[in-house]
């Protein structure tokens, strides 16, 4: 008896390739391109172009995901290109220009701090993907891999920024990048920003310290972002140690 059973051929609707949205995708090949010229950059010793392209990487990064929630234009291929995006532009880039600049000339112990900044971004992304359903959408579990570049090549900027011979800073340099590739697969929880609703009335206060910000940014950029994102790299230790604060201390008396 014939097998009466359709079988799937190239014509098969359920095999025909699936389209890419354009828009969000541009904007990670974007931060793709800047993760990867930072690398270029930097074997050519233009360090401060490294950093600078790491942090349009980081804004690019923060656009693609909000253009595709607006044009409701979500992938399960957007979402594994951004990652792989992430690790270039995140994970591979600051550790590279970071080692280059400042930690190759400690031998082995050089390689090994940026090898570890740049494992943590992989497990940081790895984990990511794998629990994104189950978390709380209010905080991340570990320091976010954009939020880790832009620490280790936020103080790379301002050395350079202000002078500064990356053989003095060395060890700060490594010491710096080792804990920004910890915090991103410790389990401490930080703010993500993502329940914040822009749509909602705010004070005036609140325009006036937006204004007051970029002012600040302004005045001295290096320094303003990378004071940013040291205040939120320690602010997920502090929640953590809130709870332990107020067991030790003692209970108020009647």
């Amino acid at each position: 008896m014939p097998d009466l059973k359709p079988r799937k051929t190239l014509f098969n609707p359920e095999l025909r390739r699936r389209g890419i949205y354009v828009l969000p995708n541009l904007f990670t090949t974007a931060a793709l391109f800047c993760g990867f010229f930072a690398i270029v950059q930097a074997m050519k010793g233009s360090f401060e172009q490294a950093a600078i392209a790491i942090f349009v990487a980081m804004i690019l990064d923060g656009l693609d995901g909000r253009v595709a929630r607006m044009t409701r234009t979500q992938s399960a291929f957007g979402a594994e290109y951004d990652s792989l995006s992430d690790m270039v532009s995140f994970g591979v880039a600051p550790a590279l220009v970071t080692y280059a600049w400042a930690l190759k000339d400690m031998g082995r112990l050089g390689w090994i701090a940026a090898f570890i900044y740049c494992v943590g971004a992989a497990l940081r992304l790895a984990r990511f993907n794998t629990t994104l359903e189950v978390v709380d959408r209010r905080y991340f579990q570990g320091l976010p891999s954009p939020a880790a570049a832009a620490l280790v090549t936020g103080f790379l900027w301002v050395m350079i920024d202000k002078d500064i011979s990356p053989i003095d800073v060395r060890w700060l340099a490594c010491g710096l990048i080792i804990f920004a590739g910890i915090s991103m697969v410790n389990t401490i929880r930080f703010y993500s920003f993502k329940d914040l609703n822009l749509r909602r009335s705010v004070p005036f206060i609140f325009i006036v310290a937006i204004a007051l910000g970029f002012a600040v940014i302004s005045y001295d950029t290096p320094v303003a972002l990378f004071g940013l994102f040291v205040a939120y790299s320690l602010s997920g230790y502090a929640m953590a140690l809130q709870p332990l604060l107020r067991r030790r201390l003692p209970a108020d008396e009647p």
